[in-house]
């Protein structure tokens, strides 16, 4: 029997303008399940079953296979998950539209060098190769951004400092007309929107990070044609800028991620002015230690990262690490905490990080929803153990 507010395969496919064929398809490779199966086997969807399809839909339209597209989507509709979900659609389609752009530039070239000179550019022919093959990368950068916006959006909602995190950093910076500034590790941009205005005018600014995608959503964020910013992609243990180059380096939660910290410090020593600044943001052993707390509660075996960033460099060991290059070091602190009274944004931010809870929480994601919903009634409280490092060459 047909329950109120379903409909049929048949409905489903027909308002969706698919093929029956194709809802079955999904059905059975496990990436759109029906939400109600009677007995006999009849299989009925909701209006939320449209907004996962749309995703799959897109996904697939952009060139991503059915297992990425597997693991790229989850069976939510709240609407924190499908706001997050639309922001990263929309920045997957503005990366294909570009890229698409550069393959029609590329062959226009390659077509207009045939013609003038009656032979063939390999060169040409492998760059067309490269922009034709990057599936993969996109996929990647989808997912970073994903996850980088569900820890933002945490904090932005919840955070019991009115000041927030970017602009207290911004305020630390304490930028000054004429200063040559470099950013490590620049995300999506975010630290450079929300007090633009105060930015001197006279400002030079360059703002970096290892992934070409990373940068290209910094660059959307500030705009292109703000003549105070430049943007370079490159390592951060190989700054190529030349000795005493900057005042100030920022790099905000990016050093316990690199490789070779060591290596990052002396190449920041080397490109700072005398009296120049390092502000390095970190975090210490008791932030966020609510969240793992409650997973592990849930289920004993989920570990939310492979390895504690802190102990690469952290509040208790940075200062030990940064003194080896820099002549003062000064930790501050920024006093905050969280009170989340809702389970999605909680939840999204658990899903983003790099640990394994994906193997234990989706395959009961209803159970764990549950599970979140009743610690978040009243509100549930998450330590902030966060600040910056500031590194004073000489």
């Amino acid at each position: 029997m047909k329950k109120p507010g379903y409909y049929s395969s048949g409905e489903f496919a027909r308002m969706a303008h698919v093929t029956l064929r194709t809802i079955r398809y999904y059905d059975k490779q496990n990436i759109l399940k029906p939400s109600y199966v009677t007995e006999a086997g009849a299989r009925f969807y909701t209006d939320e079953d449209f907004a996962r399809l749309q995703q799959i839909l897109l996904l697939k339209y952009l060139g991503f296979s059915l297992d990425d597209i597997r693991d790229m989507t989850i069976d939510d509709a709240d609407y924190h998950f499908m706001l997050n979900s639309l922001n990263i659609q929309l920045k997957l389609v503005r990366d294909r539209i570009e890229q698409m752009q550069l393959v029609e530039q590329a062959i226009q070239d390659t077509s207009d060098l045939i013609k003038k000179e009656h032979s063939i550019d390999w060169s040409q022919m492998l760059n067309l190769i490269h922009l034709t093959g990057m599936e993969k990368s996109m996929k990647n950068q989808y997912q970073d951004a994903s996850n980088i916006s569900a820890r933002i959006n945490l904090h932005s909602l919840y955070s019991q400092n009115t000041k927030g995190w970017f602009p207290w950093i911004f305020e630390q910076l304490e930028l000054k007309p004429g200063m040559k500034v470099l950013e490590l590790g620049c995300g999506d941009g975010t630290l450079w929107n929300v007090d633009r205005d105060k930015i001197p005018e006279q400002t030079e600014i360059i703002v970096s990070d290892i992934s070409d995608g990373m940068l290209r959503d910094a660059r959307r964020t500030i705009g292109a044609d703000d003549s105070r910013f430049r943007f370079r992609v490159f390592d951060a243990g190989r700054i190529p800028y030349d000795k005493d180059a900057f005042d100030l380096v920022i790099a905000n939660h990016v050093l316990f991620y690199c490789e070779d910290i060591p290596k990052v410090c002396k190449e920041v020593k080397r490109v700072l002015k005398p009296e120049g600044r390092f502000v390095c943001s970190t975090y210490g052993n008791d932030h966020m230690r609510e969240v793992s707390e409650l997973v592990q509660k849930f289920d004993d075996r989920i570990v939310l990262a492979a390895k504690n960033l802190y102990e690469r460099f952290g509040k208790e060991n940075g200062e030990e690490i940064l003194k080896k290059d820099f002549e003062k070091i000064e930790w501050r602190r920024y006093e905050d905490s969280l009170i989340v009274p809702e389970p999605e944004p909680l939840i999204s931010y658990i899903l983003s990080c790099h640990g394994n809870q994906g193997q234990y929480i989706l395959d009961h994601y209803k159970e764990f929803q549950s599970y979140v919903r009743k610690k978040t009634e009243g509100g549930f409280h998450i330590t902030k153990d966060a600040g910056i490092f500031v590194g004073y060459n000489g």
